[in-house]
């Protein structure tokens, strides 16, 4: 079995594993009952004994047949940036022993993009009752430092920028960016963009809640209608 294929199977990140094996890291008790369990082998044999290929086949005899199929079906795992980590992430974000234990969704979304979880705790993306409420969930994918200018005006993003994780739209004035809230009532706020430390751009939302479509729809067919009107007055008085 790959390493990340064995990764996957327990939950665990391919870059984790590998400082198992490298002495750097020693997994939690909790991973070492998950995969003893899993191979139907006892703590102290994991532990104490040198296992061969053959034994655990023994223990697991269509391992090298189904995991194939398993890794098929298995969603990719998102690391999320949860009320209770926020402040822990903005001191320990770039420690990928850090990233590698925090909350995880698993989603059907692409494997080849680095993605972030972020859960919303405030108002400040809501607009005529309309928009994304506490405990809503975001998902963004990594935008290179380097990059940042490149995404357009009104983007919806997740920043780390002076020790602060701010979901907000961006905007570029100058070297100058500005984070700006749905909501009217909040002042916007201004950086340099040398203090960016992380941007997430967003590309999946999920709601706590069916997001009514109805306002929308009686909108549309209220200017649809006033169209029509307008058509109907001009060319009835062309005639």
């Amino acid at each position: 079995m790959s390493q990340q294929a064995f990764a996957d199977l327990f939950d665990l990140k391919r870059g984790t594993l590998g400082a198992y094996e490298e002495g750097r890291s020693e997994p939690k008790i909790e991973t070492i009952i998950k995969i003893a369990n899993y191979f139907s082998i006892s703590i102290d044999s994991m532990l104490t004994d040198e296992l061969t290929v053959n034994e655990l086949l023994r223990f697991k005899g269509d391992l090298a047949t189904d995991i194939d199929e398993y890794m098929r079906e298995r969603f990719v795992a998102v690391p999320c940036i949860t009320e209770r980590t926020a402040t822990d992430y903005i001191t320990n974000y770039d420690k990928s022993t850090y990233v590698n234990e925090l909350p995880t969704l698993q989603l059907p979304v692409p494997e080849d993009a680095e993605l972030r979880g972020y859960t919303i705790t405030n108002l400040e993306m809501t607009s005529h009752d309309k928009g994304l409420y506490p405990d809503d969930v975001v998902i963004g994918e990594k935008v290179a430092l380097s990059d940042v200018k490149g995404l357009k005006n009104g983007t919806l993003v997740l920043c780390l920028i002076n020790n602060e994780l701010i979901l907000r739209r961006i905007y570029f004035v100058k070297s100058k960016i500005v984070l700006r809230a749905d909501h009217k009532n909040i002042n916007d706020k201004l950086f340099d963009v040398a203090d960016l430390k992380e941007l997430w751009e967003i590309k999946y939302v999920f709601n706590q809640r069916i997001p009514d479509y109805t306002d929308i729809v009686e909108e549309r067919m209220l200017l649809l209608e006033q169209e029509f009107e307008k058509l109907r007055e001009r060319f009835g008085g062309g005639s």
